[in-house]
């Protein structure tokens, strides 16, 4: 490997430098260095990068490949410190980190690193984002960049109806409720099935993965960090699908913050599902975020779903309270009642109507129960049209995804 950078004498000047506490524990990234750069990189210890920044030797510098692990996050400052210096001076940033915590990696995102790579480095890996990186600062002059901040356009001519679902309290069915309903929206037609998209957007624990049996993958984080960059490809790569019918973004495999994500973050997303699938269905964490207005502002139909029981109701009563003080479309809200009273139950009904009354709403669907044959379903990773086709909560799934596409398809005939 080449010296450190203060002591480099080939007259070849230093266009990058890895930055890091001891770059021995990173053998595979010197080699890709080297691989890369041949001697025009050096190394710098992590206290020292600042000052070398500023020294004649640094102006030639063209990014900084930030190694971190584990210990590292002890003392963020210092490393958030080496990549402000290095924005401000136009130097890009690569973090190439080992086990360090999502919430560690958005923060030295957000503060203008350009690549995240995992270590032990795939093959390729910073070979990859070195050229993203690279055709990122060439991308203004070739193609005129859109602004700052701007999504960047679809390419996708469709008009989705989206519908967002939410739980006024843990355990009332929001999940089986997207679930089953994108996969029943995929259904309504056999010749020409619609194009159906599943969003998660339960960053902490979102199920939708668990549901479908599908994997969870870093590229989802990725993608969630770097919306800005996003395009049609890089959207639809992130999407698994489910039978080859329904399109899936999952949760990350990780934990993250409700706020992780912004405002500009959900409307890119939204907006990219919207022009790319017939349906969006959005399944909604259970606590409101800065966000959840966005969602609600671009859902044609916002449903909540709830129990007959005090704790739904009052869960409900406050939601409703705090859409009218910001004054927000409390109309887009749709009551989803589930595990409702059976046609018999006349003690159960009459508890639904007064539950009705007292919140001043029209509780639009009443979902039955179906048994323990619902959550075995999602343990075994199905929509309950392929493990319980004759299931009493399937049918009434399948009634509401043929009225949703029958009233869609009635609207746009009428255009």
């Amino acid at each position: 490997m080449s010296g450190s950078a203060e002591l480099q004498s080939d007259p070849e000047p230093i266009t990058a430098c890895t930055v890091s506490r001891d770059v021995q524990n990173f053998d595979l990234l010197i080699e890709d260095m080297e691989a890369e750069l041949g001697e025009a990189w050096g190394d710098l210890p992590l206290e020292d990068a600042v000052a070398f920044f500023e020294q004649p030797d640094g102006k030639d510098l063209e990014f900084i490949a930030m190694a971190l692990d584990d210990q590292d996050e002890a003392d963020l400052s210092t490393v958030a410190a080496v990549i402000k210096a290095a924005v401000q001076r136009n130097i890009k940033v690569i973090v190439i980190a080992e086990e360090v915590s999502p919430i560690a990696l958005h923060q030295l995102l957000k503060l203008g690193a350009e690549e995240f790579v995992p270590y032990p480095l795939p093959d390729g890996a910073l070979h990859d984002a070195i050229k993203r990186m690279r055709e990122k600062e060439v991308a203004p002059v070739a193609h005129a960049a859109p602004p700052e901040h701007a999504p960047r356009k679809s390419t996708g001519n469709r008009e989705a109806v989206i519908l967002a679902v939410q739980p006024m309290a843990g355990g009332t069915g929001a999940t089986t409720f997207a679930v089953n309903l994108a996969w029943e929206l995929t259904q309504v037609e056999k010749t020409t099935p619609p194009r159906v998209c599943l969003l998660d957007f339960g960053l902490q624990f979102g199920s939708t993965a668990t549901y479908l049996d599908l994997p969870r993958r870093d590229v989802v984080y990725e993608l969630l960090t770097d919306t800005e960059m996003m395009d049609q490809e890089i959207f639809m790569q992130a999407l698994l699908t489910y039978e080859d019918r329904l399109h899936v973004l999952t949760a990350p495999p990780d934990i993250l913050p409700l706020d992780m994500i912004t405002v500009e973050d959900v409307e890119r997303i939204v907006e990219m599902a919207r022009t790319n699938f017939d349906y969006v269905i959005i399944d909604m964490p259970n606590t409101l975020v800065q966000w959840t207005e966005t969602v609600l502002q671009a859902a044609h139909v916002y449903f909540v779903t709830l129990e007959l029981d005090l704790r739904s109701a009052q869960n409900t009563l406050r939601m409703i309270k705090a859409l009218k003080a910001e004054e927000l479309p409390v109309e887009k809200l749709r009551y989803v009642l589930n595990r409702s009273p059976k046609f018999t139950d006349l003690s159960g009904k009459s508890r639904v109507k007064r539950l009705a009354e007292s919140l001043d709403i029209s509780i639009e669907l009443m979902l039955p129960d179906g048994g323990k044959q619902v959550p075995e379903s999602g343990d075994h990773g199905a929509p309950l049209a392929n493990s319980a086709p004759k299931n009493v909560l399937r049918k009434e799934m399948q009634k509401l995804a043929k009225s949703v596409h029958d009233l869609n398809q009635a609207d746009v005939a009428a255009q």
